[in-house]
């Protein structure tokens, strides 16, 4: 065992995902011994499911944690859906709306806990490539630690490395934070040779659990709960007596007595009186072993005389159960009980915690959870992040491009989500005509047509006010505010709405000229310029700039550089920056790389208290292994979250060669430096990208407050 050693109190950090590899891996009794650990150690504790089988009984894991363990929350609250709904989400191709749903149920659970032990689905769809892959997905968005249980089964050696490879593999390609895994059911003999093939890295442990036949073995009161039997007789011990096989007895006494053998589940017809008192003098006999149990079938009654004898020897020393069906039915579905634990088996609870606790060293697996901090953030959490910020502090945009249809399904979405307050420019009969021909449900949208509004002369004095320096004149400045980006930026400027979005129809210019006319830039910003937030599959990015300025001079470059640091710490992304060049280091010369190199001075100066590096090539900042070689020793190398582009044309092709190539979902432009937040949508965006940057305008208004 380990020698690290931590105080009891220690704090736990990261939550457990324990992930089944195999049918009948023996999960619970893992799931037991991790539940046992964290309720000493990690203050209030939930537990939870992403997918559960429905119907009246719940959830056999669910309800073992909940009998056994202090969970205050509601059943309901355990689990993210039932395998009908998934199957049917699934069926519809919208999978990562199950991964939405089930991400915010987690969520709303673990803002109640202190620590979470999730336990994944079991083989709901016949495929476990497919279930690891789905364990794999949801860990992943859960931001959890994942715990793969292997069975060793019928498996040699050879045969249990292999698959440890593959699931190393596995867990690799799917970008899984591992825990440990556990090899669980060893038969003994096999015990110590494949402890000594493992190799127990850092990167990798790997807990050996030996073979403990009786925690494989269904008790009577499983059985009797699987067959729905009646209980004629029976006490909290003989129902927890494990089934270690079960005979059939439909032959004489003396040849049954033959068969018998400790831990048996006699069954038999219930009009066989003389098998039942063979089975009752048995047990009683020193010369014979003891059965676990007895079930009669055949909706047949024990005879009155039979059950009078019987009464009158007291307590009975086994269980006596009772089933409708005939003998060769009820065998086949006995065949299909399998063992689970019971919160008032005490004594199979005991053996399992024993179990667990003799062959997982408990020191390391805390030590772990307390210094293996995951950084991971997926897509979906990051969306689920910006959803749940938005609608914390609503806000009001204004969408000045109201009669385009994409706009209109985003708001719909918007409002039925309850995210931001939306206000509408355009003409309203064409808006409301389209609402209604799209049948769209859009209650409480606000819609200004800019031509008519009571606010224009109000908006055109302000205007005229701030610009008349200019030469313009008053009569100019109300022609203006009939176009929708002058009206939806002065909406801004007054505080008739909190930030504005537009772009879809009309030129970037179109969007950001009257915001630089009118908002201007934040005190000591010297340049507006924009950043991309690029979900990749297990992070999120932050580009800049890709899609405002051609070609910033090194000064300009180094505010970029800031503004997008506020940028991304606003979006709780550390920032580790990165001024990307062609070459790394002192390895290049030229006047782009001076650029570069003066932009870092400028930057470094400004702001010491970031992480900053520069000049730097894009593999060195994403790539651990190729900044070892290039730029040892740097915070920023290979860990870079934030990259700074030198020219527009360098920016705007990554982030579009990263998007298409890697499937990576691009957010933005996202504007910075201005006073208030406006921002730009692509003429090509979707709905997807409207939603997304309405959401992050809304919370940069938040943060302008």
């Amino acid at each position: 065992m380990t020698e690290l050693q931590i105080s009891p109190d220690a704090c736990i950090s990261q939550n457990i995902y324990i992930s089944g590899m195999d049918e009948g891996c023996g999960k619970s009794v893992i799931v037991l011994g991790m539940m046992e650990m964290l309720s000493g150690h990690a203050g209030v504790v939930g537990f939870f499911r992403p997918v559960i089988q429905g119907g009246e009984q719940k959830d056999d894991l669910i309800r073992l944690i909940t009998d056994r363990y202090p969970i205050d929350q509601p059943y309901e609250a355990l689990y993210g859906c039932e395998d009908e709904q998934a199957r049917q989400l699934l069926a519809e191709e919208q999978y990562d709306e199950l991964l939405k749903i089930i991400l915010g149920k987690y969520r709303r659970l673990k803002d109640q806990c202190d620590h979470v032990l999730c336990v994944g689905s079991d083989n709901h769809y016949g495929d476990f490539i497919f279930e690891f892959e789905f364990n794999a997905d949801v860990a992943n968005n859960l931001g959890c630690l994942i715990m793969p249980i292997m069975n060793a089964g019928n498996r040699d050696n050879g045969e249990i490395l292999d698959s440890l490879a593959n699931l190393k593999h596995m867990l690799h390609e799917h970008g899984c934070s591992l825990l440990a895994t556990v090899i669980n059911s060893v038969p003994v003999p096999q015990l110590d040779s494949l402890k000594n093939s493992l190799n127990h890295a850092p990167d990798f442990p790997v807990y050996v659990i030996p073979l403990e036949s009786s925690l494989e073995k269904p008790s009577i009161g499983n059985i009797a709960a699987a067959l729905g039997a009646k209980i004629f007789s029976g006490d909290g011990n003989s129902m927890n007596r494990e089934v270690y096989q079960y005979k059939v007895a439909a032959m004489l006494v003396p040849d049954f007595l033959e068969y018998v053998q400790d831990g048996d589940l006699i069954i038999t017809p219930g009009d066989r009186a003389d098998i039942i008192l063979a089975s009752l003098m048995a047990y009683h006999s020193k010369n014979y072993p003891q059965i676990a149990g007895l079930l009669l079938t055949g909706h047949q009654q024990i005879a009155p005389q039979v059950q009078e004898l019987i009464s009158g020897l007291g307590d009975m020393p086994f269980a006596v159960l009772g089933v409708d069906t005939d003998t060769f039915n009820t065998v086949i579905r006995i065949s299909q009980v399998r063992a689970h634990l019971d919160s008032k088996n005490e004594r199979k609870i005991a053996k399992a915690l024993g179990l667990v606790e003799r062959n997982i060293d408990m020191v390391e697996l805390k030590q772990r959870l307390c210094t293996q901090n995951s950084t991971k953030l997926t897509p979906l959490m990051f969306e689920y992040d910006l959803i749940q910020r938005a609608k914390a502090k609503k806000q009001h945009i204004v969408l000045p491009e109201g009669e385009d249809e994409r706009i209109l399904h985003a708001v719909e979405i918007l409002l039925l989500r309850d995210v931001v307050k939306i206000t509408l420019l355009g003409n309203e009969q064409t808006i409301r005509q389209k609402i209604q021909s799209m049948a769209l449900k859009m209650d409480g949208v606000n819609i200004i047509n800019p031509l008519n509004s009571d606010l224009r002369p109000l908006f055109a004095e302000t205007y005229y006010q701030a610009r008349k320096h200019k030469n313009l004149v008053y009569a100019t400045a109300y022609d203006l505010m009939a176009d929708v980006s002058y009206f939806g930026t002065l909406m801004v400027h007054l505080g008739y709405a909190d930030g504005m979005v537009s772009g879809a129809i009309h030129s970037t210019q179109h969007t950001i000229r009257p915001a630089f006319e009118i908002i201007k830039t934040k005190p000591g910003v010297t340049i507006v310029s924009s950043v991309f937030f690029m979900c990749l599959a297990d992070r999120v990015l932050v580009y800049g700039d890709c899609a405002v300025n051609p070609n910033p001079d090194a000064r300009q470059l180094a505010d970029i550089a800031l503004s997008a640091a506020d940028t991304a710490q606003m979006f709780n992304i550390t920032p580790r920056i990165a001024m990307l060049s062609y070459s790394t280091g002192d390895s290049g010369k030229g006047e782009a790389v001076e650029k570069v190199k003066e932009a870092v001075k400028y930057a470094k100066a400004l702001r010491p208290d970031l992480k900053l590096e520069g000049p730097i090539q894009y593999d060195a900042a994403v790539d651990v292994d190729v900044a070892k070689t290039k730029l040892p020793g740097s915070e920023v190398a290979g860990q870079a979250t934030v990259f700074i582009f030198p020219d527009l044309n360098t920016g705007n092709n990554t982030y579009k060669a990263v998007q298409r190539s890697s499937g990576a979902i691009a957010i933005g432009p996202i504007l910075q430096g201005l006073n208030k937040p406006v921002n730009d949508l692509s003429r090509g965006c979707t709905v997807t990208d409207i939603v997304n940057t309405v959401i992050i305008t809304a919370i940069q208004a938040q943060e302008s407050k």
